[in-house]
């Protein structure tokens, strides 16, 4: 789920952003064809399981004149982003139906690179709330949510059971828990903590749920700035406190998803803060993790009480330029609909968007970690939806990680991020 759930949109794109003018009343006027049918092509990530060539592979054989054509997007998240922007600035119309990651959302359609799409065509009702906000821009449905997700808390069930401790609900029992387990002789040599904090969009992400753990958010509702406040203050220091009095070991300065899952999985840490696809990989019994058997998971802790992830995810939507957009819009009703999710999350650990796939009893055996992931999902919130989100993500990311790295205080930091956010989305 790494690269589908977590966007790494890249500092190097802010010349194609600021290129572009920030209002919806800019950007590409579409020429697709609204109505027409045929042959599409669907532009995604690449598949590891193998779970969505078959699905296609049955639409296929249900709609020999529509047929679907996987067309597979650059690995990572900033290479995706990049060939569907490039894609769209030509008025491409060689992909009908893309994926896209949740933040990208409202910058697509206020460039008027996706379609509206008609919520009767759709069966909007069962996905979870916080997906589907995150699919609309200016009250429109513009995206349908494909795969969604939130942070879990990784944690060494047996050690902290040693210590007779119960997971975490907040910042200050986690660091509690850890000065007991860190004592235990089993655990010379091992780290309390660590989430992404090397400078990329993990480290947003990582940021945004601190501030939201702590109450506050990182943009209001109308989409303004609000990291001025003691609240996002509090989420910043969880993050520099921890390195600061040895919580965070001081290489996790560079550890994006799969650095941290390693160490948690090489046994050097006592709790994670990853996704969900790392279950699977920490509990593999062939050797390969030194935990498998040994940890649990739970919701990621805040500051007075459990604490709130960041959604993560893709959306499918349908390219403006597609001249067959009545079947583009068929394919992603087919495709996000409960029996197609159940069908593939039996064959993927990939979490859907709908709500009573994770009340599935045998997915639930298979795998054990849904409750704790759609509890997540229920408290998560969306990346913010604004238009230059890349650019937001990388003036937070250079101030977060200054201030991680002792360049600059809190405050400070905030200020600058106070500043360069309000300039940056004023007039957009």
């Amino acid at each position: 789920m790494r690269k589908a759930t977590i966007a790494r949109i890249a500092a190097a794109l802010t010349g194609v952003l600021v290129a572009t003018a920030c209002g919806s009343d800019q950007g590409g006027e579409g020429g697709g064809d609204p109505d027409g049918r045929g042959p599409i092509t669907f532009a995604t990530i690449k598949d590891g399981t193998g779970t969505v060539p078959k699905l296609v592979e049955k639409w296929n054989a249900e709609h020999p004149d529509e047929k679907v054509t996987i067309v597979e997007l650059p690995e990572g998240a900033d290479g995706q982003r990049q060939k569907l922007v490039q894609q769209a600035q030509t008025a491409s119309g060689s992909h009908d139906v893309i994926t896209i990651d949740i933040p990208w959302n409202a910058e697509f359609a206020a460039r008027r690179w996706i379609t509206e799409l008609p919520e009767d065509s759709f069966d909007v009702d069962g996905f979870f709330p916080s997906a589907l906000e995150g699919s609309r821009y200016r009250g429109k449905l513009y995206s349908i949510p494909h795969f969604t997700g939130s942070a879990m808390l990784y944690y060494r069930e047996d050690l902290l059971k040693k210590v007779d401790a119960e997971p975490p609900a907040t910042w200050a029992e986690m660091w509690d828990v850890c000065e007991k387990v860190l004592a235990l002789p089993e655990a010379k040599g091992m780290s309390c903590y660590t989430g992404q904090h090397d400078k990329y969009e993990g480290l947003t992400v990582n940021f945004l749920e601190a501030v939201a753990s702590a109450g506050g958010q990182v943009f209001d509702e109308s989409g303004k700035p609000a990291v001025d406040t003691p609240e996002a203050a509090e989420g910043l220091r969880f993050l520099v406190d921890g390195f600061d009095e040895g919580h965070i070991p001081s290489d996790a300065i560079t550890y994006k998803e799969e650095e941290g899952r390693r160490a948690f999985q090489q046994g050097d840490l006592v709790f994670h803060r990853n996704w969900a696809y790392i279950y699977a990989l920490a509990g593999a019994d062939d050797g390969s993790s030194e935990v498998a058997g040994k940890f649990g998971v739970t919701v990621i802790p805040g500051q007075d009480a459990e604490g709130v992830s960041a959604l993560g995810g893709n959306n499918l939507a349908v390219s403006a330029f597609s001249t067959k957009q009545a079947t583009a819009r068929d394919f992603i009703a087919y495709l996000t609909s409960l029996d197609v999710q159940l069908e593939h999350a039996e064959g993927s650990a990939y979490p859907m968007t709908r709500t009573e796939v994770y009340s599935d009893p045998d997915l639930k055996k298979r795998y054990p970690y849904l409750t704790v992931l759609k509890e997540g999902i229920e408290r998560a919130q969306p990346r913010p939806s604004i238009v230059r989100y890349g650019d937001a993500s990388a003036v937070i990311q250079n101030h977060v990680y200054a201030a991680l790295k002792g360049e600059k205080t809190v405050d400070d930091a905030l200020a600058a991020m106070q500043k360069e956010l309000t300039q940056l989305t004023q007039g957009s």
